[in-house]
């Protein structure tokens, strides 16, 4: 008799919390080159201002998801 689960559970790709720390590190990078570009193309200083504050905000989010990342890593919890 085959267990339905035990075959599934043997093909399921794990996502680990380093993965997605990885994931969210890089998204939050993006975003803080996005908000970058759109405060040098726009005109309206307030707007821009706005792009701006959120730029060094996710700068900030970044950081430390960069920091925990290295924490996963160098503890060896990458799996």
């Amino acid at each position: 008799m085959i267990d339905n689960n035990d075959s599934t559970n043997r093909n399921e790709v794990e996502i680990t919390t380093y993965d997605r720390l990885l994931r969210a590190w890089e998204n939050s990078m993006e975003m803080v080159r996005d908000f970058e570009m759109y405060s040098k193309r726009i005109e309206d200083e307030k707007v821009k201002q706005v792009f701006k504050e959120f730029a060094e905000d996710e700068g900030m989010h970044a950081t430390k998801l960069r920091e925990m990342l290295l924490d996963y890593r160098d503890k060896g919890r990458i799996s």
